[in-house]
């Protein structure tokens, strides 16, 4: 695997731990700027309209530029936005900030995934997205309990300007690791993407975006009272078994890129059935202790197989513009979020438990299967008329160019 990917890491390393530190920091943030804990919690909800609002606006924006520079450009949005966090004189600046620091998330995800799979060989493909996203898991390893225990200690503001660092050191290495890629630059522009996103197959496969992370975020937004109330937690344990989820979702990354270059859409049906029936066994996980931190790993395992097959098979339906349908992919990754959340929200408000959440979250996952089934069922009807070959690659790159970069 090249050291191009690295760089990508590094970039994701930093956007997950800004993305999930803040959950953390609420209180102190609340402290300082004399707000409310819930109110303080809608900087969580700008992060995100930034994130569904960003992804396909800016990808479509920078749809004619090398997508080295479009990288190393939405980095530096993304440090801009966690130095204006780290200024932000009160609650309204500190909003705008945070909706700021989430607009380069998906495009980067989006356009970054276009550059890993251009990096390699078709056979590793997967393989590729996954490192990519492997910062992001190990940024719930240890970027997000680092970063929460700095904001505690040193204040919420040094926090974002680490994260600023973070940035700072990816694109010195976008710059230096990423290849130049003037003559692999999109030639038809905003037009040949837009038409890639017309296509039936690229909207169930965002549909099965929402339902299959909506299914974790269903859960994984409630986790905390699971955990306390069920599984009888202490509150100073919680962050520990957060990082455990982190460890789950690295192992499930690693996995799923691997077994969906050999493959993809059986390795996507076996991720979404083992979430379906990992979170309707929470009820029972969420009894004792032990079960309750064996559930948080097999969570974090089974939801983040399905990463790399769903990112690989929006860019492969939308091969002739893969960059504006895979930015798409991580603004419907963020609907989910929100989507989930809500739909858990609404379980434990009718009254149905402490777990009652996960219930929903394997109900979800169940339409993701649903949804991935009618996705499959439509590429049966259409094989035909390809002779029964379906394309399995995001951008054409040619066998010795791929090699030549895989040696850089």
């Amino acid at each position: 695997m090249p050291l191009a990917l690295l760089a990508l890491a590094v970039g994701a390393f930093g956007i997950g731990t800004t993305e999930f530190v803040m959950m953390g920091l609420l209180p102190d943030v609340a402290d300082d700027l004399h707000v409310s804990i819930p109110i303080a919690g809608h900087l969580v909800s700008a992060y995100a309209l930034g994130v569904v609002i960003g992804a396909p606006l800016l990808a479509a924006a920078t749809a004619r530029m090398s997508r080295r520079t479009v990288l190393i450009s939405l980095m530096g949005l993304f440090v801009a936005g966690n130095a204006l966090s780290s200024f932000a004189p009160g609650y309204d600046s500190l909003l705008a900030a945070r909706f700021v620091s989430g607009l380069p998330h998906g495009a980067f995800f989006g356009v970054g995934a276009v550059v890993a799979t251009g990096l390699v060989a078709p056979e590793r493909k997967a393989r590729s997205v996954s490192l990519m996203f492997l910062g992001l898991t190990v940024a719930n390893i240890a970027g997000v309990p680092v970063a929460t225990l700095m904001g505690q200690h040193l204040g919420w503001r040094a926090t974002f300007l680490g994260v600023s660092a973070i940035g700072l050191a990816a694109i010195a290495s976008l710059a230096l690791l990423i290849p130049h890629d003037r003559g692999q630059a999109p030639a038809a522009g905003l037009r040949r993407e837009l038409a890639a996103l017309r296509s039936l197959p690229v909207w169930l496969a965002l549909g099965t975006t929402v339902a299959g992370f909506g299914a974790l975020f269903s859960a994984y937004s409630y986790i905390t009272p699971m955990l306390t109330d069920s599984a009888g937690y202490a509150d100073s344990s919680v962050t520990l078994l957060l990082a455990l989820f982190g460890v789950g979702a690295t192992i499930g990354n690693l996995l799923g890129g691997r077994l969906a270059d050999h493959a993809m859409r059986p390795t996507l049906f076996a991720g979404l059935t083992s979430l379906a029936l990992v979170l309707a066994l929470f009820p029972l996980l969420m009894a004792t202790a032990w079960g309750g931190a064996l559930a948080v790993v097999l969570l974090g395992v089974a939801a983040f197989v399905t990463g790399s097959p769903l990112n690989l098979m929006v860019m492969e339906k939308a091969a002739a513009g893969p960059s504006l349908a895979s930015s798409a992919n991580q603004a419907a990754f963020n609907m989910a979020n929100a989507g989930g959340a809500w739909i858990g929200g609404l379980a434990l408000a009718a009254g149905f438990g402490t777990t009652s959440p996960a219930l929903a979250g394997a109900a979800l996952a169940v339409l993701g299967l649903a949804v991935a089934g009618v996705a499959a069922a439509v590429d049966a009807r259409r094989a035909p008329r390809t002779g029964g070959r379906e394309r399995v690659v995001a951008t054409h790159v040619p066998r010795a160019a791929a090699e030549a970069a895989a040696r850089h």
